[in-house]
């Protein structure tokens, strides 16, 4: 099978297309064809750094969307020829920038009738993000006023519609020319971080959603009610950031995604009552996932970056 590998860490001109024995499913695992699969920032950081997964090889990608080519033993959830979405388990189940990935079968669930492979494959990871942060942690209710940074973002602009769902007042973060976007997808208040200083001006929040980290998390701490809580999705922050939350009596929780059949079965309904979109800045034929590495790299695209399978 073609993959997108790598032998040393670097920029996107390390990625490079090889040839890989195609794996087979072992006991409750499933063999997925894969049709497309989204990019995530954390693709472009373990390309550079490693981060989690130390040197390469490897193949990067956690989200996919494909059709079940077979079922190792014990599955009973899906059938070869079943159409599925989910996102491979994080960090270390990496690998769906090929033609063929095997994971866990329960890290996917039926890929809605309604979106094509496109959609399906940009959404995994961002959705699951956004749920387990506000509906699991954060346990956001209607009425209750949530701050998103980087609201146009991948995860950011799910995390917009999971909030407007739950009944929240949203308000959300990036630059002046993407509060449009953020407005049509429900952002209540949009903040231009470049003019505005959001812990001046931001008050009385009940959840925060932190994806940039850094000093974001600690100032994020600022403009809670008490009780409130900041879920940040950088693992390893500042140190002063736990005990900045004790000494102002809120909640701050820092977590890492995990793969979840429940929560993907969840995504899927959203979506096929059409409650939920990814907005989809840019596709690329697997052969040219360098350029869309490149392309995230710039922190500036609106929405996902996919890879689709040619």
């Amino acid at each position: 099978m073609r993959a997108i590998s790598q032998d040393v860490l670097g920029g996107p001109e390390v990625l490079k297309e090889v040839r890989l024995e195609r794996p087979a499913p072992r006991p409750n695992e499933v063999l997925v064809r894969v049709r497309a699969a989204g990019l995530n920032p954390t693709d472009w950081k373990h390309r550079a750094h490693g981060v989690f997964l130390g040197e390469p090889p490897f193949v990067l990608g956690w989200d996919v969307s494909g059709v079940v080519e077979e079922v190792g033993i014990g599955v009973a959830l899906f059938r070869p020829g079943d159409e599925v979405f989910g996102m491979l388990p994080y960090p270390f189940g990496h690998g769906s920038h090929a033609e063929y990935v095997t994971a866990p079968a329960r890290a996917f669930a039926h890929k809605p009738a309604g979106i094509d492979h496109v959609q399906a494959g940009a959404l995994p990871l961002v959705s699951l993000t956004a749920w387990q942060a506000l509906v699991e942690l954060a346990d956001v209710r209607a009425g209750q006023r949530v701050l998103i940074h980087a609201a146009a973002g991948g995860v950011g602009h799910v995390a917009v519609q999971l909030a407007k769902e739950r009944g929240a007042y949203v308000i959300g973060t990036a630059s002046a020319g993407k509060h449009e976007f953020l407005r049509s997808i429900g952002v209540d208040e949009p903040v231009d971080y470049r003019e505005t200083d959001f812990a001046e001006t931001v008050k009385d929040v009940d959840v925060v959603l932190d994806t940039l980290g850094g000093d974001v998390s600690v100032r994020s701490l600022r403009v809670l009610r008490p009780g409130g809580i900041v879920v940040s999705l950088l693992a390893g922050g500042p140190d002063t950031f736990q005990a900045e939350a004790e000494r102002l009596g809120v909640r701050a929780v820092q977590m890492l995604v995990d793969h979840d059949h429940t929560g993907m079965k969840a995504i899927a309904e959203l979506v096929e009552a059409g409650r939920l979109r990814a907005t989809i800045a840019r596709t690329f034929p697997l052969a040219r996932a360098a350029e869309a590495h490149a392309l995230g790299d710039t922190g500036r695209t609106t929405g996902k970056l996919v890879l689709v399978m040619d």
